[in-house]
């Protein structure tokens, strides 16, 4: 026992670093065996957050919808929380064409060196009604099943509605799915203190199994990715924090435990129960809004996935097929991007299926896409991470403008979320 306070002693970011930092030295000294004998740790975390996600995510947004008393309360929240989504995913297309037009990416690789992976084919979109008509589920049992996590925030929020029509006649109901959302909270907690176990084996057998001579060839395409993340992740989202009187050193402390889970495991799925708890608990948002907004971002709030790259990737193409850019394809390339990912929300392989529509909006060859595919996983790690803390910057500033936000626990600038917390932040924005 003295051991595992001891552990449990220790920052949750620093763990977390801690097993980045060794998982990456046994992969480089184990090489591809790495991939064999320590990605099943990896792979068994992942599934632990995947299993939590769907319940966490079911039993919160019903609570949530009725804690916040019905549909005016959401619907203003709501409204916000979009506006900002838009608003962000616009300056991240900015952010993009500024890169890639410094780098060049396209420009620094030579034309016909590269060819298509072998294993390569076009996504197909769905058309915005097919999306629409994907939001509504025709079994609720099989979106909780299948993980579908928009269809589950429309059926539990619509269950939600339902209990505050009926009011006192279920009051017993409501404090029910309350104490079934706070178990849910603590079973979270339990999985998160297996988190750097599930670092260290995920990029063991990343680093041992991928090598660097993949990257070589396209190695400017991911220096020009990271660098226009980490400027949209520091300046961009930086400077609406500051707009907003909050401090952003705050904020990526209390954010960073979600940020490194999004960066490891590539999912903005496996990562939400993390910014969830880390929104609430570290940079105290209330946590019904939390609720809501946190899993709707993890469906729909791309700035890494659905702007910053399909843009890098259309200019890339362009610039690798000689392909001059006119003003309509840069406007199809801006439109495009922000509203593509509301209307691929919940479409798996977002990132390709976001560059698909890019490209197809600006008339470019969809065969560009498989040149980047070698390198995909690694573009992911940074893309993922730009995601999810977009998805944890808008609660913080639609929280700050509507009073939402505890002030006091954001000034805290806590970075633990595991099993050592205690339950009085719960109570208090309740």
């Amino acid at each position: 026992m003295k051991a595992l306070a001891w552990w449990l002693r220790i920052p949750f970011w620093q763990r977390v670093l801690g097993a980045f930092v060794l998982g990456a030295l046994v992969g480089w000294l184990l090489g591809p065996a790495a991939g064999t004998w320590l990605q099943p740790l990896g792979t068994l975390y992942v599934n632990l957050i995947r299993m939590i996600a769907v319940p966490l995510v079911f039993f919160a947004v019903m609570n949530a919808v009725a804690a916040l008393h019905g549909q005016q309360s959401i619907a203003a929240l709501g409204g916000r929380t979009f506006g900002w989504f838009a608003a962000t995913a616009v300056l991240a297309v900015g952010i993009g064409f500024a890169v890639a037009y410094t780098f060049n990416p396209g420009l620094s690789v030579e034309a016909g060196s590269l060819t298509a992976a072998a294993d390569y084919t076009p996504r197909e979109v769905p058309t915005p009604v097919e999306v629409l008509l994907n939001v509504v589920p025709t079994n609720p049992f099989a979106a909780l099943s299948n993980g579908n996590i928009l269809q589950v925030i429309f059926f539990a929020g619509l269950v939600g509605f339902a209990l505050v029509k009926l009011g006192e006649r279920v009051a017993a109901l409501r404090t029910l799915v309350g104490q079934a959302s706070d178990a849910m909270i603590q079973v979270t907690r339990f999985v998160l203190e297996l988190t750097p176990i599930g670092t260290f084996g995920l990029i063991a057998a990343l680093v041992g199994t991928y090598g660097f001579e993949r990257l070589l060839p396209l190695g400017n395409f991911v220096i020009a990715l990271y660098v226009a993340c980490a400027v949209h992740i520091l300046f961009v989202y930086g400077g609406l924090l500051l707009a907003h009187g909050l401090n952003p050193l705050k904020f990526f402390r209390g954010a960073a435990p979600g940020m490194q889970v999004a960066f490891v495991s590539s999912s903005s799925l496996a990562s939400m129960p993390v910014a969830l708890r880390s929104v609430t608990h570290n940079l105290g948002v209330n946590r019904d809004y939390a609720a809501f907004a946190v899993p709707l971002g993890a469906t729909i709030k791309m700035d890494g996935c659905g702007a910053i790259y399909p843009t890098l990737a259309a200019v890339f193409i362009a610039q690798y097929f000689g392909i001059e850019l006119s003003f309509a394809q840069y406007a199809a390339i801006l439109l495009a991007s922000v509203l593509g990912s509301f209307g691929t929300a919940g479409v798996p392989g977002t990132a390709v299926v976001m560059a698909t529509v890019v490209l197809s909006a600006a008339g470019l060859p969809l065969e560009g896409l498989g040149l980047l595919l070698a390198i995909d996983r690694i573009l992911d790690m940074m893309r993922t991470m730009t995601n999810v803390t977009g998805q944890m910057l808008v609660p913080v500033l639609v929280a700050r403008e509507t009073g939402l936000l505890d002030r006091e626990i954001y000034e805290s600038a806590r970075s633990n979320v595991g099993l050592e917390d205690v339950d009085s932040e719960t109570e208090a924005q309740k």
